[in-house]
């Protein structure tokens, strides 16, 4: 129960800043960086009349029902959710229309268009590291990547990365504005590092070797088990090459703080000990993540 309240909040944040980084500077700005928001934005250019952020909520209604329809049951709660909140968020918004009060002239929070574009990429960029991290999703053309990779071998990742692409070069087009495509290109080739970037701190790890002795095996298995309350792994089939002697090597998957205190510990208690660290993002099991 723990674990799914855990989720349910994650899910809520993420999709919560997903929706404010739409509404209160991709929208305005016109940044067109991909996805349902970015062919919402098009769609806005090309008839005008209807904001942005209504035809962004039809455009992920329809995408949704489609996909229940077709997805059925692998269709996730998680999904319906996340896509629910991200399109109804900027559509309350505008109705209450918070933006004519604290915008500029050009409709805008600032004058800075690299500054908008900033926190274009980084709010939606953090709420869908935050969204893949639980195993959710944000919805949108990720919809049409589950119902294509339903029925083909295609290589979602790619066609969802030329299909963004495609919308990004269709702004010059409809807005005939150099400055607001070139914002919309730099958006998109930041997005994805953006996303990968935060997803690996998120989920960053450590991954410790212990060289030590038989002597003080022991009290280092103890002093993992019983204060940083984690497991680890021991062989003791080790020798050294240069002074032959016997060897233990006792390996243990641990987060950043517990790794500090594990090194302190075993350095003050065998001065010729090894402690050798790796960074992982990728641990899944007990105690990291339950989901691969």
């Amino acid at each position: 129960m723990n674990q799914r309240l855990k989720e349910f909040l994650l899910m809520t944040v993420g999709s919560v800043m997903t929706a404010l980084g739409l509404y209160f500077f991709k929208y305005p700005n016109k940044l067109s960086t991909g996805g349902v928001s970015g062919i919402a934005i098009l769609l806005n250019g090309i008839f005008g009349g209807w904001p942005t952020e209504t035809i962004s909520l039809i455009l992920n209604i329809v995408l949704l029902i489609l996909g229940l329809i077709i997805l059925g049951k692998s269709f996730t709660f998680k999904t319906v959710y996340c896509t629910v909140l991200i399109s109804v968020i900027p559509s309350v918004l505008k109705l209450f229309d918070p933006l004519k009060y604290i915008c500029n002239a050009n409709g805008t929070l600032t004058d800075e268009p690299m500054l908008e574009l900033i926190f274009a990429v980084l709010l939606p960029g953090i709420g869908s590291a935050i969204l893949f991290n639980v195993g959710a999703s944000s919805g949108g053309t990720d919809i049409i990547a589950m119902v294509i990779k339903k029925y083909t071998s295609m290589n979602i990742s790619k066609a969802l990365l030329i299909s963004d692409f495609l919308i990004v070069m269709l702004n010059i087009c409809v807005f005939r504005n150099a400055k607001i495509w070139l914002l919309s290109l730099v958006g998109f080739l930041s997005k994805v590092f953006v996303v990968n970037i935060i997803l690996e701190n998120i989920n960053m790890s450590k991954y410790c070797t212990v060289i030590t002795t038989r002597e003080y095996e022991v009290e280092i298995c103890r002093y993992i088990t019983d204060t940083l309350h984690k497991s680890a792994t021991v062989s003791e089939a080790y020798t050294g090459a240069y002074m032959h002697e016997h060897k233990v090597v006792i390996l243990a998957a641990l987060t950043r703080h517990q790794t500090v205190q594990l090194k302190k510990f075993v350095k003050s208690l065998d001065k010729k000990s090894f402690v050798v660290v790796c960074n992982t993002s990728e641990i899944c099991g007990k105690g990291f993540r339950e989901t691969i």
